[in-house]
């Protein structure tokens, strides 16, 4: 288990845009979960949509890459500190099944599908209450620093 402490050292982002809040399983350094609560506090509610609260979508992509990113790094036994980043490289196959709203904890998860040169595929998925919200794979693109 990760606690948002652990996180700091995967990933180079902070509030508001760190979207993991725990990872809370990895298996074998191919496949990991974890999970972000969505409260009613989070800055892009005031605008998506006012009166109807929906997390973006394009937000639900993120937090999945994010958590896709903590697995790169740790299926290469790496960390920023070394000297290496991941970039949100592409999404395929996105799909949407159901909204997430404040009080939802969206629960990841990401598998690596394929790993080369340098380029790793992620499969996705994020529940809520054990309901797909959505799928997609996600292209991260390893970078020296």
């Amino acid at each position: 288990m990760k606690t948002i402490s652990d996180l700091y050292d995967y990933l180079p982002h902070r509030y508001p845009f760190l979207l993991v809040d725990r990872v809370v399983e990895i298996t074998d350094g191919e496949w990991i979960r974890g999970y972000k609560n969505v409260t009613v506090n989070e800055p892009f509610f005031n605008g998506h949509f006012p009166g109807h609260p929906i997390m973006p979508g394009v937000l639900i992509i993120e937090a999945m890459a994010q958590l896709s990113g903590v697995l790169a790094f740790e299926s290469k036994n790496r960390r920023p500190a070394d000297g290496y980043t991941y970039y949100l490289a592409g999404t395929d196959k996105a799909r949407f099944r159901r909204p997430v709203v404040p009080g939802d904890q969206l629960v990841m998860e990401s598998r690596i599908l394929a790993d080369k040169r340098g380029v790793m595929k992620f499969d996705c998925q994020a529940y809520v209450d054990d309901n797909l919200a959505c799928s997609a794979e996600i292209t991260c693109m390893e970078r020296e620093l």
